[in-house]
């Protein structure tokens, strides 16, 4: 009998403590977010065309997964770039170009469009009507930038106005 009291009792102190866990984490869980169009704070990315503003709206881009909401100007162009990590874009608004090498011509992508860029697969985006977008990116939200010949430049270079 005293061995069923004692497996009886530190049964009951370990569902006990199963219950505070679970309503602890319950206390500790992330709250919904929701966040209107109008409600945005949008400022501008570093080492990106100025013509681009966002926000994030979760996650760190610096540090891990994710999520940007964009806006473009009309002409507004992303030179060509990679990414460390997968990239999803889905626009909310607006009519955008996107190019991406080995593909012989541009994907038109309008309002409600999804393209999926692998990380590593150099890709340019260029806003033909006002675009707002949103950027999912998988991982460290990192930009590459690339001339003509495929080697990494720097934001600078890339994004310095062309002289004709």
């Amino acid at each position: 009998m005293h061995k069923f009291v004692c497996f009886s009792a530190v049964a009951l102190l370990g569902l006990a403590g199963s219950v505070n866990a679970a309503e602890g984490a319950a206390a500790a869980a992330p709250m919904g977010v929701n966040k209107n169009l109008t409600d945005q704070k949008f400022e501008a990315f570093p080492g990106t065309p100025a013509c681009i503003t966002g926000v994030v709206l979760s996650g760190d881009p610096d540090k891990g997964p994710s999520l940007l909401e964009a806006k473009f100007t009309s002409g507004c162009t992303v030179p060509w770039h990679w990414h460390s990590s997968d990239e999803h874009v889905m626009m909310a608004s607006g009519i955008g170009k996107m190019d991406m090498k080995d593909e012989a011509k541009p994907i038109t992508l309008r309002a409600g469009a999804y393209s999926m860029l692998p990380g590593h697969h150099p890709h340019q985006f260029t806003c033909v009507s006002a675009c707002v977008l949103f950027l999912r990116s998988d991982g460290v939200f990192d930009t590459h930038y690339i001339n003509a010949d495929g080697k990494e430049i720097p934001p600078e270079e890339a994004l310095a106005k062309k002289k004709k």
